[in-house]
């Protein structure tokens, strides 16, 4: 499904969010405190827009990794430097040598995981003492008149936009059901906690329609 709207990802979240998302990367990356010295691994990483802005901000070893081949496809033609540093993987089982990475990011991918729990535990893992694994997705707003708002064009609007532009109606009506799904049966906050993160941070973005959750190993 990714593979087949790949092309035209980067319009559609772009269009879809009204370019907030570009806010919403860059507004996590301050949050977890990443620095210029981290050792970054995008993981559902798409066509890398995390990691570019990561990469504006000063951090120069990223790696990007995608189970969708025509996501990093698209992420190598934006940029010279994510040569060699893309890999197709999943999430649960990274190739990744045990605390080697200093920050994790996770863009809108979570959601996509097989085993969430297992990915975490992976997370955990790979990454060094003191490192932070960051989630940014979606979540339905706790306030009943924006979740009203949030819903309907999510429901109606996004599913006839994003099928339109991209040729694949299912994959954008996969979106909200996604959303609202995940949002009621899973805790991303107790998950880190399970796989022994020693702290973990939730915050709220834009009215609640997003989320940011940090855990520190």
């Amino acid at each position: 499904m990714f593979d087949s709207i790949a092309y035209r990802y980067d319009l559609l979240n772009h269009l879809l969010s009204a370019g907030i998302d570009i806010y919403w990367r860059k507004r996590s990356l301050k949050m977890t405190g990443i620095t210029k010295e981290a050792i970054l691994l995008d993981v559902a990483c798409g066509t890398g827009d995390y990691a570019i802005t990561a990469r504006k901000m000063g951090v120069n070893k990223i790696f990007g990794a995608d189970l969708s081949l025509q996501m990093l496809k698209f992420f190598n033609a934006k940029t010279s430097w994510s040569l060699g540093r893309t890999m197709e993987m999943v999430a649960e089982m990274p190739p990744i040598k045990d605390n080697s990475i200093t920050n994790i990011t996770v863009g809108f991918g979570v959601r996509n995981f097989y085993d969430i729990q297992q990915s975490f535990d992976s997370f955990y893992r790979i990454l060094k003492p003191g490192g932070k694994a960051t989630i940014l997705e979606f979540r339905l707003p706790s306030n009943p008149f924006i979740k009203g708002i949030y819903q309907f064009y999510f429901r109606r609007i996004l599913p006839i936009v994003g099928g339109l532009i991209s040729k694949d109606k299912e994959a954008y009506t996969y979106l909200p059901e996604s959303v609202q799904e995940f949002d009621k049966n899973v805790n991303l906050p107790e998950l880190f906690k399970n796989s022994g993160f020693r702290k973990v941070e939730k915050h709220s973005l834009t009215f609640g329609i997003v989320q940011v959750v940090i855990a520190t190993k």
